[in-house]
């Protein structure tokens, strides 16, 4: 039995567990109490005996009882009575829960009376009773008895603990250190019959929210503690989350906490609300309206008296229908994609919709949609207009560059970085100069290369922008930790969407800096060129990794919004604000791929107007070939990075394609469909295609049959590989490539003259092209290039050889025949046939092997012999794939037969 500990003069008693509860249960379990001897050294807790009683059917429970063996210890409440300061007649009462080791057997019974006075302070019993509504829980719950569930005694025994001690009665512990909160249960009895469920699975209730409170169960997405649980991050769960744990209770490995089965319970954001749309467009509308359903919402059309929300279009609407309900929340937009995005309704009060009437803006609009102005009055009224508008924009401290002349359109490197992609530069018009400037330095200001260098800095000023309303708007916000609803992506996925975007940022942030302070303290003389020249090796290892995986970029963020509600109502949110001007994510990241071929552009036109006497001439054309390298650096990591994706592409094509054909030194080179015409690689007539890479030939034929489709662990499913691996044949393995003149019965036929390292003899493969797009003499030659220099040698032309097809008995007749198509199929059903008996047959090796160690040396020698005539004789019959070449193809040593063709 547990020592007890006592401050001065001091009396313990075993407690009435009705004087409990849970909280303080929760708070009192203190391990100072333990342990510690009164001043005469004597046990001042009573001698308490502590006992489990197992009640009908859990007497019977074979792993129960076993259970119970390796349970030794009960946690039993006490409550010390001490004497305060003023003496003995001020009594303080300690309470708290102690472990005293179980000292009587458990004891078996179906009559609970017998033991469930409840009155015996000298006896802790615990009772193990496995059905919480029966009688017997009725009558030991009204005496206040200690009463558990076999999952409880079950956990603990897994657990080596000791038996839990509960105010109320604890079934299991599948809420174990769960404090709820109740907010929206009109229904006082639903509400009692649930506590009582938290209560047996042992979690806790709090009237009021706090930050102790783990989950808030809510029938409705309205009041203070909804508000309060969505700022904390508190889980907000359906009712029906309590009722399906209560299901599970009796799985001791369950815990309802979980988060997948936690997830099928979250009150969707819309839930008791009833939205209508105004000023958005029919598609909008419905991708709206479809997006409300499934996040538990209804709507309706504008003017129903039963809405909650009507929802606006801010950016074009001037004016809202008058609406007779007072409950009816107008919001804008950013409330309901907000809701989305948080997996929570959204407060109303910072989204309410107020009607905006800009006379300025009126003003503007009326002087805009005039015609072409007919008087300078007009003209210069509509100048002013213009200037007004575009004041705030305005962000250089210097001048406005005049118009320049069209930029050069030399500078041109045939790629995704082409020159005719970049944007329009940026051109504003602002009001004269106000400060008083002498004129000389006005001319020197005004100059054609002081405009563009102008122009430059304002472009870049502008690009800067873009790039920080990128990480600003759209990066930083998805990498926070702590967002409300949980992370809206993955790692992963933020890392393949913006790439190097911080790292282009960084550089072009100082470009800028240097490019205003030459600016501002301008003289001819300053190099611009210098600007770029010293941010070259930073540029090539920014834009490489962002430019040669953009289409990656681009198609994660499609990927991402289809499957990911909460990422597309945060791309809705954030695209709709003036800082990205109305573009969407992918249209702001395509700038980083525009801008280099912009700023050489620009380059090309500041050296146009740089005297040639000027030193900047020289270096503005070091600068301009420093971007074109990076460009071209750029263009030809992402040659290679589409080559690698196409390698991919085969290999998710192709069923049992070898790993070893990828490669980093490998690329695809052209893709062939065929038909096979002999019996190498593949039966005549089946459907071939040949994939030529840079240095072998992967060969596959169209599948038979097509096969289940793969599902993966989530859930996605794969369709079937249309094309089957036959063979991976090196380039170097290629002898001859025979170009079949047509004839009547042969038509658009080559072959291939092989010899693979395992065959004693050639192979020879032959096929049709099909289609009209595949010029057979360009893929015979391209094929002889690659041949040519796998094995290093000059004469590509060399490896093709004219040939009639009758001399290699090849023929493309009759190839979509009935008889042709019936033979197909006989062929594919023996080998199946062949394939059956191989598997419930005795194998061929093992029989062979059994004559051989049984014949005599006569026997093998007829044996051999036997074989060889036998391959003879079939290599004497004609077959499209049995043939005896000219002397012209043949080698030494090197034969045509049937018998030592096989696959490779």
């Amino acid at each position: 039995m547990a020592d007890c500990s006592t401050l001065g003069t001091a009396q313990s008693f075993l407690v009435d567990s009705s004087i409990y509860d849970s909280r303080i249960v929760e708070t009192t379990k203190d391990p100072a109490f333990l342990g510690m001897a009164c001043e005469d050294g004597e046990d001042i807790l009573p001698n308490v005996e502590t006992r489990i009683v197992l009640v009908g059917e859990a007497s019977r429970n074979e792993a129960l009882v076993k259970a119970l063996q390796a349970v030794t210890v009960m946690e039993v409440p006490v409550v010390k009575i001490r004497e305060g300061e003023a003496g003995p007649e001020e009594k303080m009462m300690i309470k708290s829960v102690v472990n005293m080791d179980i000292s009587m057997p458990f004891v078996m019974t179906d009559h609970v009376r017998e033991f469930g006075d409840g009155e015996n302070a000298d006896v802790e019993t615990v009772f193990v009773l496995p059905d919480f509504n029966s009688p017997d829980y009725n009558y030991l719950y009204k005496r206040d008895n200690r009463i558990v569930g076999p999952p409880l005694v079950l956990h603990c025994a897994a657990k080596e603990e000791p038996l839990q001690f509960s105010c109320r009665p604890l079934y299991c512990t599948t809420m174990l250190n769960l404090t709820l909160c109740f907010t929206g249960f009109r229904n006082k009895e639903e509400m009692k019959k649930l506590v009582n469920l938290v209560h047996h699975m042992g979690g806790t209730i709090r009237k009021d929210f706090s930050t102790k409170v783990t989950h808030l169960i809510a029938y409705s997405t309205r009041g203070e503690k909804y508000r309060l649980a969505v700022c904390m991050g508190t889980p907000i769960l359906t009712p029906v989350w309590i009722q399906k744990a209560w299901e599970r209770r009796d799985d001791v490995d369950f815990h309802a906490n979980e988060e997948e089965f936690r997830a099928e319970f979250k009150v969707p954001p819309f839930q008791d609300c009833v939205l209508s749309f105004w000023g958005f467009s029919e598609e909008e509308k419905a991708n709206m309206e479809e997006r409300t359903l499934k996040h538990g919402g209804r709507y309706l059309e504008v003017g129903d008296g039963s809405c909650t929300h009507l929802v606006v279009e801010d950016n074009l609407v001037m004016d809202v229908p008058v609406c007779s309900s007072q409950k009816l929340f107008v919001v804008k937009q950013e409330w309901f994609w907000g809701s989305i995005q948080m997996d929570a309704r959204a407060g109303e009060s910072m989204y309410l919709y107020e009607k905006t009437d800009s006379p300025a803006m009126k003003k503007a609009v009326s002087l805009l949609s005039l015609t072409t102005p007919t008087s300078n009055r007009k003209r210069r009224r509509l100048r002013d207009t213009l200037a007004q508008l575009t004041k705030e924009t305005e962000i250089s401290p210097f001048p406005p560059p005049r118009k320049r002349p069209s930029a050069e359109h030399s500078l041109s490197i045939g790629s995704l970085l082409d020159i005719s992609n970049t944007p329009e530069s940026c051109k504003a018009l602002t009001e004269s100069s106000k400060a008083s400037r002498s004129s000389a330095a006005a001319a020197a200001k005004q100059s054609a290369r002081w405009q563009v260098s102008k122009e430059l800095y304002q472009t870049e000023s502008n690009y800067v922008d873009i790039l920080s309303t990128v990480l600003q708007l759209f990066k930083h916000p998805l990498e926070k930790e702590g967002q409300v609803g949980g992370p809206i992506l993955a790692q992963e996925e933020i890392k393949t969407i913006f790439g190097s975007i911080p790292e282009i940022h960084d550089v072009h942030v100082r470009i800028k800096n240097d490019l205003e302070e030459l600016l501002t303290d301008w003289s001819e003389s300053r190099s611009v060129g210098n600007v770029f020249l010293k941010y070259s090796r930073e540029l090539v290892k920014a834009y490489p990794p962002f430019v040669n995986f953009f289409e990656m970029s681009k198609e994660t963020i499609v990927r991402c919004e289809k499957q990911k509600p909460r990422f597309h109502a945060f791309l809705k949110i954030n695209q709709a604000k003036p800082e990205c001007g109305r573009q969407t994510l992918a249209e702001l990241l395509i700038r980083p791929v525009q801008r280099l071929p912009s700023v050489a552009l620009l380059l090309s036109d500041i050296k146009k107007h740089t005297s040639d006497d000027n030193p900047d001439k020289m270096t503005l054309e070091s600068a301009i070939e420093s971007l074109k390298e990076v460009m071209t650096h750029i263009n030809e990591d992402k040659r290679k990075t589409e080559g690698q994706k196409l390698i991919f592409d085969v290999v998710y094509e192709v069923d049992c394609c070898p790993a070893n054909l990828l490669s980093s030194h490998r690329n695809l080179v052209q893709r062939v469909e065929t038909i096979a015409l002999g019996d190498q690689p593949c039966d005549r007539g089946e459907n071939v295609t040949l994939f030529l890479f840079s240095d072998c030939l992967e060969i596959a034929r169209k599948r038979h049959k097509v096969i289940n489709t793969f599902k993966s662990p989530l859930g996605q499913t794969r369709p079937p590989a249309p094309l089957k691996h036959v063979a991976l044949m090196p380039l170097s393995q290629i002898r001859r490539v025979l170009d079949l003149q047509d004839t009547e019965e042969c038509v658009n036929a080559f072959a291939l003259v092989v010899r693979p390292p395992t065959e004693q003899e050639n192979l020879l493969f032959s096929f049709q092209l099909l289609g009209e797009e595949t010029v057979k003499s360009a893929w015979l030659r391209l094929l002889c290039r690659h041949v040519a220099n796998t094995i290093c040698r000059a004469d590509s032309e060399d490896l093709i050889q004219c040939t009639d097809p009758d001399s290699l008995q090849v023929s493309t007749k009759d190839m979509d025949s009935t008889l042709s198509k019936a033979s197909r199929a006989i062929k594919k059903t023996s080998k199946k046939v062949t394939r059956a008996f191989s598997f419930t047959k005795t194998p061929k090796r093992v029989i062979q092997r059994a004559f051989m160690a049984s014949s005599t040396p006569e026997d093998k020698r007829l044996s051999r012999d036997s074989r060889t005539v036998s391959s003879s004789t079939l290599a004497a019959h004609h077959s499209p794939s049995m043939v005896n070449l000219p002397s012209v193809f043949e080698r030494k040593y090197h034969t045509f037969s049937r018998s030592t063709t096989h696959l490779l």
